[in-house]
Parts: C-alpha cells; structure tokens; sequence
C-alpha cells in the first residue's frame, strides 16, 4: 500500500486531495500534515512513498520543507503544490530536486497522473536500492575473527575518505574484496570501480592499458584508445598486484598520483583524472624496493592506509561461518537444495592447511556438495577434500 503525506495548510484543499487520492485507489493511505513543521516532523518519523507540499505555508514554507526533505529522505518524491503566483517558485523547485508541482486548484487527471509517475518513480529507485544491495553481496566478508573484524573496522574508518589505501596478503585471501568494500562504502560508489590486475599484462602493453594511447603509438595502435586512469574517473581505480608493475610504468603511476594527471602513450597531452587508488599485492614490497624492483617513491605514496590480510591458517575459527556461506551460495547458483556438513566433517575442515586460502575452501566446499550425500560427512572430507 502505497503511504502518501499531504502537507497543506488550507484544510479544505487537503480535505479535497484527500478526497481525490482515497476515492482514486483503496491502496493510497493518505495523512494529513497542515504546515511545513508538521510535515517534516511526520516525515523524520515515518517513510512515505510520495509526498504532496504546499509552497506559501506558515512556519515552514514548501522550499524549507523540501530542502529539509531532501536531506532525510532523499528517495522520497516531493510533489509541490503551486497557487497562481507561485509558479516561478515552482519552477525553481525542481531544480533543488522536486519531482514535479501541480497548480491549484489542482485538475483531477494531472494530478493522478503526477501521482501514478512519482509512485513509479519510488519503486524504481526502491527496487534499485534492492538491486544494489544483492550485487553488494557479491563482494561480501564474511568472518567474525578478531583479523577480519579489525580489517572491517578500518574500511569503515577509512572508507569515507580518498586516502591511497595497499591491501597486502597471500594469494587467494581476498583482497579484491577489501578493494570493492572500500570503494562501495565511498563517496564514489556511484562512480566507476575500474580493476586492473597488473601481473596479467605483459610489460610491454601495461603503459598502454593503464593510460591509453594515441593510434599510431605502436604497431597495433589502430586508433585513440582511453586507459584505465580515464575509465576510472570520479571513481576508484584498483591496481592488484602492483609489485609486478614495470619500472617504466611505476613511474608513470607515481606522476599520475601527484600531479592527478595522466599522458596517453604516444602523446604529450596531460588528461587530468580525479581517481581514488587501492592498490594491491602479495609480494613484500619493502623486499622489492631493497632489491630495485619497486620504487620506494610510490611505495610511500601508496601506503597511507596498510590493510593487511590474513591467511585463511591463521583465522581458522572463521572456517565453519564460510563453509556455511559457500555452500548457502553455490546451492543458490546452482538451484540445489542446501546441503549440512556434519560436526566431524567441520572439524576436520577447520584443521587441513589451506594453502589456497579463501579460494581452495570455496573450491573444497563445491566439491563437497557435489560428491556427497544429504550431509556431507567426515568420511565425504577425508575421500573427496583430501589433497
């Protein structure tokens, strides 16, 4: 049921777009608010699915109400109503983000009309919130050991800022995921998040996929092509496994982080980039810098933030919580119906070396429910999950 607010201080204008909205659908549920302060105290307290304002209103007028609106609910549409003189104030509306005004007295279809699309409009956004929040998901960390909490805490601590952040760890721990969690808890989370991992470019072409190129720049270059920094722009730009970077490109990664400006290979055009990096890698840096393979330079232009991940060996408790989200997820993916792993099974589980971190117990787990029966056992583990 749709919930509608009627912020209106003439009360027989309220009585009668109450009239129209109740008689018009049994699934409108229509309050009544008869000032700007009435309305926006109703609007802290409850969410409304579309809210109709009053423009010249005693003690807080439609512009007020609106801004205040915007800043609590921001999902909600405003609808503003308009008296004749009102209409240049209406207009202006708009652009601090109404949906739409309708003038007095109002006409029955435009305003069922107005009524229908911002309803819609609700859903939309409400649905893409939704949305949002399954491919969220997607990237989720999952553990509750002391490790991955204070690695939880420290995305939240930073996350709201644009500080250069290097996650560091073993293979298959999952970084990509401290790297995603950041960006989505940013301020650019409506902007681009551009993954670029570094160790699966040959040398020779990582220049031109981090910057672009300009057609002619090499053999191949058949036309101007934008790079990744450009990709990236107003958002975040995640470099994994940076310490296989060439030299060459490490220096034009440096310059690109103190100037925010990059050069297309075979030009000498700067392209300014507002870009946030996290970087990412499983090498000891401090060891590369010593053995010349790494610039110190960028190292510490890098590293403001070090987040370090822990492998999968020294957080076993957190075992049991992932085995039990894997294999929640895969029967998902695959349709199945969700499979139990017995004590024993989980224990011994818990106790094998997880080379592969993250990435072999998720393997482990598929494999697992695939070859095993209604509850995987601890005889399933040591047939199916032995290495």
């Amino acid at each position: 049921m749709a919930k509608i607010l009627i912020i209106e201080d003439e009360a027989a204008i309220r009585r009668v777009l109450t009239k129209i909205l109740s008689e018009e659908s049994k699934d409108y549920n229509v309050e009544e608010a008869e000032d700007g302060l009435e309305g926006i105290n109703k609007i802290k307290e409850e969410d409304y699915d579309l809210v109709l304002c009053d423009i010249k209103m005693p003690k807080m007028d439609g512009v007020e109400v609106l801004e205040a609106a915007r800043k609590l609910k921001p999902e909600t549409p405003m609808v503003m109503i308009s008296g004749h003189g009102d209409l240049d104030t209406a207009v202006n509306t708009m652009r601090l983000g109404a949906f739409d005004y309708i003038s007095k007295p109002p006409d029955l279809n435009r305003l069922l009309n107005t009524v229908r699309n911002a309803l819609d409009k609700k859903n939309l956004v409400v649905e893409n919130i939704k949305l949002k929040k399954k491919v969220s998901k997607k990237y989720e960390m999952v553990g509750e050991s002391p490790a991955i909490t204070h690695i939880k805490e420290m995305i939240e601590k930073v996350a709201a800022t644009d500080a250069r952040v290097l996650v560091t760890g073993p293979n298959g721990t999952g970084k990509e995921l401290v790297a995603h969690w950041l960006h989505e808890k940013s301020e650019r989370s409506k902007g681009p998040m551009i993954e670029v991992n570094c160790a699966a470019i040959p040398s020779e072409l990582i220049e031109s996929e981090l910057f672009g190129h300009v057609k002619g720049a090499f053999t191949s270059a058949n036309k101007d092509r934008a790079g990744k920094f450009e990709a990236a722009n107003g958002g975040t730009i995640f470099l994994d496994e940076i310490g296989d970077m060439s030299l060459s490109a490490q220096a034009k990664v440096l310059r690109a982080l103190q100037e925010s400006r990059v050069q297309r290979v075979g030009s000498d055009k700067d392209i300014k980039v507002d870009v946030r990096i996290v970087a990412a890698t499983n090498k000891n840096l401090k060891e590369e810098i010593a053995e010349g393979n790494f610039r110190e330079d960028l190292y510490h232009r890098l590293a403001v933030i070090l987040i370090k991940v822990p492998a999968l060996n020294d957080r076993r408790d957190d075992v049991p919580i992932l085995i039990e989200h894997f294999a929640k997820k895969i029967s998902q993916e695959q349709g199945t119906a969700q499979k139990t792993f017995s004590p024993k099974a989980i224990e011994l589980l818990k106790a094998y070396d997880w080379t592969g971190n993250i990435r072999e117990l998720r393997n482990v787990v598929e494999r697992l429910l695939i070859l095993s029966g209604p509850e995987v056992s601890e005889g399933d583990v040591k047939l199916f999950a032995s290495k």
